[in-house]
């Protein structure tokens, strides 16, 4: 192309610009060869000619097209020159705030001064296994591709880190390293990644200090080596440290710091640890204030020491060893601090012995003071004959003294690095490495001294590495592809290494001066000058004889001489060394000791791959003999050239970080300090060496897709689209050398795709013009014909309204004719009718007047006739009434002397006895019966007696009897003391079965009474709960009146909030359950290589988690009967109080004649009770004997029907003789009183003569008995009274509790009726819902505490009935031998039932078979044509009968190891996704069997008769239950991971790369995208259509294992939250994406997802919704975005998208076309501005492995369990049916 094709009108072009270092400007004219000036136009308007040179006629450069400004990477743009890197890289930083870019294989990084969220975990699981390039740039991408490089080539990589001061370099490297932490963590329980980032705090403490440039700089370089296994976990590391800034710690510059770790601990010298370090404040001492300001805004030096501690705690350094590191540090603040003093002379010098500082600096070290003090101050000479001893001046002490704090610093840095380094180790084989060097950029300052030198020397090393690493890259690439390979002249510097480390170089010839005894810095300047003034690289400086001139590959430098021996040499005199050596602290004489042992290291190994090492890669640095020192430039020299051999050795990835600008300002960009960096660190020769080449790639696919445009409708239709591509650029581009035909690719050279982008533009301008012609003309056509139709249509409308407004005028006046004439007439009509009315009004009144007063004449007549009535009445009635009550006074006056005669009279009669008499009648009578009563009793007692006494007589004479035979017997048959055991047995038996069954009729009681008592107490308050029901009913029914919409919307909110922290709590919960899966499957893993090591049995290692839980349970049992019990006995403490309160009154009775009766009565009955014992052995044993004999068996049940008749009786006397002993008692008690009242009774009473004669003493105890009925009446009625009472206590707490509850709801009602209608909704939900919540809870801990008294009541019947049995089994072996037919008959009638009952039995040895066949080697197409999940019912139906047979070891045991089998399935199938489901179907359908059958109700409804039958009856299995939950949980989870594993490499590529609307998608140009070293060679791109496959496939599979549709809606509600989420991140990670088009195709994609969720009926399961994020970043990328209204519009579609996201993809978008505009910054700052009130969380991407709560809902089962049929193929023939 010719420059005139080129530079043509509104083509732009860069100018060089003194502020802006590049500026655009547009050409305004076209330029013709052999023009000396191009016309411009600036982006302000202003006009600009710019002179060309017609010599060179060299041109301006040209701009890139818009559309190729701000991509990822710097090589995809068509004109690769340095404005037009400048430019995208400030685009993008300043635009769009993207702060890294690629530049081919380096990854450009701009320090954002701004910490941004772009570095949390989600990040790098996103970047985690893509491809460098798929995704947007960032240092993880570098890692990634470092990490993959390493596991496929099994080659060692590193990432070189490097830029200035203050660039971010070791922000990046730390980056870096967590990325392998969290990618490659250790597999044991080292933690080796968390001590590898734990290092980095304490590097930065003693490393890094505050410079003008940066407030965190490292002063020094590091590498660091993190080893992997052959599994790619990190086992360890190693660090290498490079010069480290020695003489920061004795100088600093104004506003700089010394390192931060002497700050940190003057911070914390408060602290009582840190007393004996005698530190004040940074600013008391001379190391740390020379800079001035001893404080950094925003850093807290405390905070951060606590950090530096915790990093050493965590690396294993011990408390002594970290305690010695501080002292020494403390003690070089005191050494700095230390006052020398001048002496006359001037030529020596002395320090104080009272010196605070050097006692301080001493102690602390633990060196002796006196020779400290002499040798700070003296030197010593050694020559060949003698020994001098020199004093030294002020400055050469203050030198010496310096000189020892720098070296105690340094040898303290290697020591720490040593120990970090021994930290990290391990001792495992290191399979590969990776290693992060953070070195220091190329530096150049005002003044430039030893340090700049080696800090360029290495960069001009690592230069030459990075030019023959990228030119490397670039022949490969070209070899691939197969086209032809040209020499590309490349910059070169290894002329300026050899002038510096070559022979006789600047380092050698530093040496050598340092050798000779009185050399200088100007002599040896002298000699670079003499030697290599010649070479291209050195220069001397005009105004100068001490500095020196170095061309860099960056740029030149001037280095100061002064000062450059001294730091070579690095000084330190021996004899203070040897006082540190013999220090009596440990520490600080092994920081000294190693040094003559210590041997530099040297690069004699070549070609051997570097392993980790245990030592400071610095070399060690040997003090006082100066012979055998090496220098630091030597030592520097060395440890670059092992640098290199490592570098060389592994794969190298290049980070540059670029400082924006000086004053750290976020997001701020200084093109001149931008530029300077970019030409220091390479960037630029990269672009050089691309440009020089093929830079512009594209594959044919792309190329085609993107230029058709350009092409013609018969090259369109061919099908080899290879051939199609050659032929339009053959045809486009004449020059044959601009462009080469790769095997994959397309290469250009630079700025041919801008030709091309060029031409198409102008094909779409053309084409866009032609539209707009034919588009302009049809609308004008339209318009025309509008307004020619709109014409006539007014024209139609104006006459038609003429006319009818003429046709109005005339019915107007007609009808106001009309109007006049019957308005007249009224007018007349009414006036009539006001005269007529009138005077028949006043007619009427005037009428009505005189009638009135007639009528008021009468009436006054009347009234005063009835006054005068009663006037005369009432004087009659008062006359009368006078003389009634004087007779009344006379009659009363009369009764009342009567009646005191009378009273007189009664009293005289009533002192009389006869009186007395009468009153005791009934009282004799009464008393005298209970006499006969008593007379009555005692005969009866005595009658009892001699019965008892003849019965026990007649039962000693049997008992003799039977003795005698017994004996005779025994005589004759011998010794049967057997049987006579087996009968006491039996009889013991039967009586504890008596007893057992009297104790089980008094818990039925009881539980019947409790139950009642439930069942009272459960209808009160349901009938309560009723009430206050509908009281709350009436009030809701009230506000719901009110406001209806309201409530609506807030009772749907509170639902809403309900489920989420339903879901939170079930999602905590089953993370619960992940983590413990997690760990179960660790110790699965830690016991299987325990059985390796040791053969351990299975059996112990299993975990019985039944036994667990059930000591579990019945630890929580024994507490709650333990509260019972606690409770009951204080009752019983309570009562037995009261007993003794109200028995202390009646026991001063005569105790021992009651005492004695008692002890002989009791005597009598237990004699009775042995001989009756007696007597029955003695029978049981004859008839046992003498079984054979019929005659025998008769007497003996007449004997035993005897017994048990004379049995009761005894016990009928015994009741009896209790109830006289009561009697015997209470007239004990009455005579002793009585004795005390007969005096007081004699005294006042005289018994009058009657018709019976009674004694004294029987009239006192008949009345005695009368009190003491009248006491246990009045005790009843006490008793009555305080249940009564109780009664109404209770009655009234109630009362007073529902007043309460009334009292409040009133105040609650007021104040809703106070608060607005929504809060009154509002408020009233939350009253009745905590109000419901409280009553569930009392009804829930009632239902507990009776359930748990109904399972104790049925334990204990289970435990008596197998007692029963275990009697009745005993009773019956005692008649085996005789019943034997009669056994086998019994059996026989049992198998006449040959009904399935559901239930399988199998022998405890044939368990192992069973889980072995039914689980472990089970196959899914076994039983695929069987009922679904037919292990599940057959493992209930093994449950079931170890239920039936009520053996609770037999059910423990199969369930466990059925929970162990399926375990160990999963870990072996863990990426079969058919087996998986496959039992995850089973475990659920058998955790339903156990609910469906457990008997409780709640399971139960939709069961038959037939499944109830089938209940489990004696186990209650709700712990298990909730381990099969947790279990399936666990496999749901394993099988969403399967499924994830499958079906996320598919996701990226179908719904965002693929072309599901063919000819769409427009293709970019994209420079390194998918140039990527770890791809695979292959298409690995799928399609929508392969997603939906497998979906299919996944879904059919779920169908096929009968998995409850609700867990298979769950599934695919899982799965496309993934998709949502991986699609998403992507987008938001990828700039290429984020176009129109691809909005076009997700949508597309979306609809095709949402038709497969209807077409398979799972658009209930709520997986339409996750995809609702991803829907609306589809619509972001398709609205406009533009003005305002725009803005509002987006704000409110994109709800579901956080104020980050939506900001991120309008950053990224990205126009396909020049005729798309971009997206402003004044846009995006609109959006923010309208989403500021939104609180979105802070996070960028979503977490796509977030998983749903995941719920089991209870499906039962139709079948029975007697339908089941088992299939021979499964081998359980060992099972039977029952």
């Amino acid at each position: 192309m010719s420059v005139s094709q080129l530079y043509t009108k509104y083509t732009k072009v860069w100018i060089p610009d003194p502020d802006e270092v590049w500026r655009s400007a547009e050409i305004i004219k076209d330029y013709k060869e052999g023009d000396k000036k191009l016309h411009l136009k600036f982006e302000d308007d202003a006009i600009y000619e710019y002179p060309v040179d017609l010599k060179t006629n060299q041109l301006p450069f040209l701009r890139n097209p818009d559309i190729l400004v701000g991509e990822n990477d710097l090589t995809a743009l068509s004109y690769l020159h340095e404005p037009a890197v400048l430019h995208n890289l400030k685009v993008r930083f300043l635009e769009s705030n993207h702060i890294y870019t690629y530049c081919g294989i380096v990854l450009v990084a701009i320090n954002p001064y701004e910490q941004l969220p772009i570095y949390e975990q989600d990040v790098i699981y996103a970047y985690s296994g893509q491809n460098m390039g798929d995704m947007d740039p960032h240092i993880y991408a570098v890692a990634e591709e470092a990490y993959k490089q390493m596991a496929r080539d099994e080659k060692n990589q590193s990432i070189i880190v490097s830029g200035e001061s203050g660039a971010g370099k070791t922000v990046s490297a730390k980056y870096a390293m967590r990325f392998f932490a969290s990618v490659g963590g250790s597999a044991s329980e080292t933690n080796i990644e968390e001590k590898v980032l734990a290092s980095s705090p304490i590097m930065e403490a003693i490393g890094n200090a505050k410079t003008t440039r940066n407030d965190n700089s490292s002063r020094f370089g590091k590498y660091i080596q993190i080893g992997f296994d052959k599994r790619y976990h990190i086992i360890g590391a190693n660090m290498r440290t490079y010069l480290l800034e020695k003489s920061r710690v004795v100088f600093q510059a104004e506003d700089e710091r010394n390192y931060h770790i002497f700050y940190q601990l003057c911070a914390s010298a408060s602290l009582p640890e840190f007393e004996d370090l005698a530190l004040t404040c940074a600013e008391d001492f001379f190391y740390t204030s020379l800079g001035g300001e001893t404080t950094i805004d925003g850093v807290d030096d405390a905070d951060d020491f606590e950090k530096t501690r915790h990093a050493f705690t965590l690396l294993g350094v011990k408390e002594s060893h970290q305690m010695s590191i501080f002292k020494i540090i403390a003690s070089i603040l005191h050494l700095g601090n230390l006052e020398i003093q001048a002496d006359r002379d001037g030529d020596s010098c002395s320090i104080s012995s009272q010196d605070e500082h050097l006692n301080n600096f001493c102690r602390l070290l633990g060196v002796e003071h006196s020779q400290m003090e002499h040798w700070l101050c003296h030197r010593k000479l050694v020559t060949t004959a003698e020994t001098y001893i020199k004093p030294m001046s002020v400055q050469q002490v203050v030198n010496a003294r310096n000189a020892l704090a720098k070296h105690i610093y340094a040898q303290l840095f290697n020591w720490i690095v040593e120990h970090i380094n021994k930290a990290l180790h391990t001792t495992v084989k290191q399979h590969s490495f990776i290693g992060v060097l953070d070195i220091y950029g190329f530096e150049t300052f005002e003044v430039n001294s030893f340090e700049q030198f080696c800090i360029n020397y290495a960069n001009e090393k690592l230069q030459q590495q990075f030019n023959s690493h990228v030119f490397k890259l670039e022949q490969e690439e070209y070899m691939k592809e197969q086209i032809p390979w040209t020499l590309i002249d490349f910059y070169d510097n290894q002329p300026c290494i050899d002038l510096i480390e070559a022979k006789l170089g600047i380092l050698d010839l530093l040496d050598e001066e340092c050798k000779v005894p009185k050399g200088t810095d100007q002599n040896w300047a002298q000699k670079l000058y003499d030697r290599h003034s010649s070479s291209q690289h050195f220069q001397k400086p005009r105004m100068s004889n001490t500095s020196f001139i170095v061309v860099h590959f960056a740029d030149k430098v001037e280095y100061q001489s002064d000062g450059f021996l001294e730091k070579n040499r690095d000084t330190v005199y021996e004899e203070q060394i040897s006082i540190l050596k013999a220090s009596k602290c440990q520490m600080v004489a092994d920081l000294f000791q190693d040094e003559k042992d210590s041997v530099p290291a040297t690069p004699t190994v070549k070609g051997a791959a570097p392993k980790i090492s245990i030592r400071s890669a610095r070399p060690a640095v040997k003090a006082a003999n100066k012979e055998h020192k090496k220098s630091v430039g030597h030592q520097f020299r060395n440890s670059l050239h092992l640098l290199m051999e490592t570098l060389n050795a592994t794969t190298p990835h290049y980070v540059r970080c670029i400082k924006p600008n000086d004053e750290k300002l976020p997001f701020k960009f200084d093109p001149k300090r931008a530029v300077q960096q970019l030409r220091a660190c390479g960037v630029l020769e990269t672009i050089r060496i691309s440009a020089a080449g093929y830079p512009s790639r594209w594959s044919y696919h792309d190329f085609f897709n993107r230029y058709r445009v350009l092409m013609k409708k018969g090259e369109i239709s061919k099908n080899d689209k290879k051939l199609i591509c050659k032929t339009l650029l053959e045809n486009l581009i004449k020059d044959p050398d601009k462009f080469q035909f790769g095997r994959t690719k397309i290469f250009f050279r630079a700025g041919q795709v801008a030709y091309l982008e060029k031409l198409r533009a102008d094909k779409f301008r053309a084409a866009t013009i032609m539209i707009q012609k034919t588009v302009r003309g049809w609308l004008q056509r339209v318009k025309y014909r509008r307004m020619r139709n709109a014409a006539i249509t007014i024209q139609r409308y104006t006459r038609g309204h003429l006319a009818r407004r003429l046709a109005d005028h005339l019915r107007k006046t007609r009808a106001a004719i009309i109007f006049q004439k019957q308005y007249r007439m009224l007018r007349i009509l009414h006036a009539f009718q006001k005269i007529r009315n009138a005077t028949i009004t006043i007619q009427a009144f005037t009428r009505g007047m005189f009638v009135r007063k007639i009528y008021h004449k009468i009436l006054l007549e009347h009234k005063a006739t009835i006054i005068q009535k009663h006037a005369r009445a009432w004087l009659a009635r008062k006359h009368f009434l006078r003389f009634k009550c004087a007779a009344v006074v006379i009659q009363c006056y009369f009764r009342r002397m009567k009646a005191r005669q009378e009273l007189k009279k009664l009293k005289i009669e009533a002192r009389s006895a006869q009186h007395l008499k009468k009153l005791n009648i009934g009282m004799e009578n009464k008393v005298v019966q209970l006499q006969r009563k008593i007379d009555d009793q005692n005969k009866e007692y005595k009658h009892l007696n001699e019965q008892l006494s003849a019965l026990t007589s007649a039962y000693s004479t049997d008992v003799e009897k039977l003795k005698k035979e017994l004996d005779q017997y025994r005589q004759n048959r011998g010794d049967s003391n057997q049987l006579v055991n087996l009968k006491k047995e039996i009889e013991s038996l039967r009586l504890e079965l008596e007893k057992a069954h009297s104790e089980r009729k008094i818990i039925e009681d009881t539980y019947d009474k409790e139950k009642d008592l439930f069942r009272k107490r459960v209808s009160d308050l349901e009938e309560e709960n009723a009430l206050l029901k509908q009281e709350k009913e009436e009030l809701n029914n009230r506000i719901l009146c009110q406001s209806e919409d309201e409530f609506a919307q807030n009772t749907v909110k509170e639902n809403l909030l309900m489920k989420k922290e339903m879901e939170e709590e079930r999602s905590r919960y089953q993370n619960l359950v992940k983590e413990y899966s997690r760990l179960e499957q660790r110790y699965d893993n830690l016991r299987d290589e325990m059985t390796i090591i040791k053969d351990v049995g299975l059996d112990k290692a299993a975990m019985d988690m039944t036994l667990f839980l059930k000591l579990q349970k019945r630890v929580r049992e024994l507490e709650q009967e333990r509260k019972k019990l606690q409770t009951q006995l204080e009752k019983k403490k309570s009562q037995v109080i009261e007993t003794k309160n109200e028995m202390d009154s009646d026991r001063d009775t005569d105790l021992a004649y009651n005492s004695l009766k008692r002890q002989e009565l009791e005597s009598e009955n237990k004699k009775l009770k042995n001989e009756l014992n007696e007597l029955r052995k003695t029978i049981v044993d004859r008839v046992t004997q003498n079984n054979s004999s019929s005659d025998i068996q008769d007497s003996y049940t007449l004997l035993l029907n005897q017994l048990k008749s004379a049995n009761e009786e005894l016990e009928v006397r015994k009741e009896e003789v209790l109830i006289l002993r009561a009697q015997i008692i209470k007239e004990a008690q009455q005579k002793e009183t009585g004795k005390n009242m007969d005096s007081n009774i004699n005294t006042y009473t005289s018994w009058p003569n009657s018709d019976k004669h009674v004694d004294a003493e029987d009239a006192i105890e008949a009345y005695h008995g009368v009190c003491q009925t009248n006491r246990l009446l009045e005790a009843q009625l006490q008793d009555q009274r305080r249940e009564h009472e109780e009664e109404v206590e209770t009655l009234k707490t109630q009362v007073e509790t529902l007043r309460d509850e009334m009292e409040k709801q009133q105040q609650v009602f007021f104040q809703t009726l106070q608060l607005p209608p929504e809060a009154q909704v509002e408020f009233g939900i939350q009253q009745e819902i905590t109000r419901l919540s409280n009553e569930n809870l009392d009804l829930k801990e009632l239902l507990e505490k009776l359930e748990k008294n109904e399972k104790k009541l049925k334990k204990q019947l289970k435990i008596y009935m197998k007692k029963v049995q275990d009697f009745e089994a005993t009773q019956a072996t005692a008649h085996t031998e005789r019943r034997r037919h009669e056994l086998t008959r019994q059996v026989t009638v049992q198998r006449k039932e040959k009904d399935f009952q559901g239930m399988l039995e199998y022998y405890k040895e044939d368990e192992p078979l069973l889980i072995r066949n039914l689980i472990t080697d089970l196959k899914p197409q076994t039983v695929s044509a069987t009922v679904p999940c037919l292990p599940a019912y057959i493992l209930y139906m093994c449950i079931r009968h170890a239920d039936y047979i009520n053996d609770d070891q037999k059910v423990h045991s199969l369930l466990t190891s059925t929970i162990n089998g399926i375990k160990k399935v999963l870990k072996k199938h863990n990426d079969d996704f058919q087996m998986t489901s496959f039992w995850l179907a089973n475990t659920c359908r058998l955790l339903h069997c156990l609910k469906q059958y457990s008997g409780d109700t709640g399971f139960m409804t939709q069961n038959t008769a037939k499944q109830n039958e089938h209940c489990l009856k004696n186990f209650d299995l709700t712990e298990y239950r909730q381990v099969l939950s947790d279990l399936s949980i666990q496999i749901y989870q394993q099988l969403f991971k399967i499924a994830e594993g499958m079906l996320q490499p598919m996701i990226v590529s179908a719904m965002l790369e693929s072309e599901s609307i063919q000819g769409l998608s427009g293709v970019k140009p994209m420079g390194y995208r998918n140039r990527s070293s770890s791809m695979v060679d292959g298409d690995n791109s799928y399609s929508l259509d392969a997603v939906i496959r497998q979906m299919n496939t996944f879904h059919s599979i779920l169908c096929d294992q009968g998995l409850d549709p609700e867990i298979i809606q769950q599934v695919f509600k899982q799965l496309f939250y993934m998709i949502n989420a991986v699609t998403l991140n992507n987008l938001l990670l990828r700039k290429d994406v984020c176009s129109w088009s691809t909005g076009m195709q997700l949508r597309y994609n979306i609809s095709q997802l949402e038709e497969w969720l209807r077409g398979k009926n799972l658009q209930q399961s709520g997986a339409a919704q996750t995809v609702e994020p991803l829907i609306q970043a589809a619509q972001l990328l398709q609205l406009k975005k533009k003005t305002s209204e725009d803005a509002e519009a987006i704000c409110s579609l994109c709800t579901s998208l956080t104020t980050q996201q939506i900001v991120k993809i309008l950053n990224l978008y990205t126009p396909v076309n020049e005729f798309e505009e971009r997206v402003t910054v004044a846009f995006i700052r609109n959006i923010q501005a309208n989403l500021q009130e939104r609180n979105d969380p802070p996070q960028l991407l979503l977490d796509y492995k977030y998983m749903f709560p995941v719920l089991f809902p209870f499906s039962p089962s139709s079948i029975t369990m007697d339908s089941i049929h088992i299939p021979a193929s499964l081998n359980l023939e060992f099972l039977n049916e029952v």
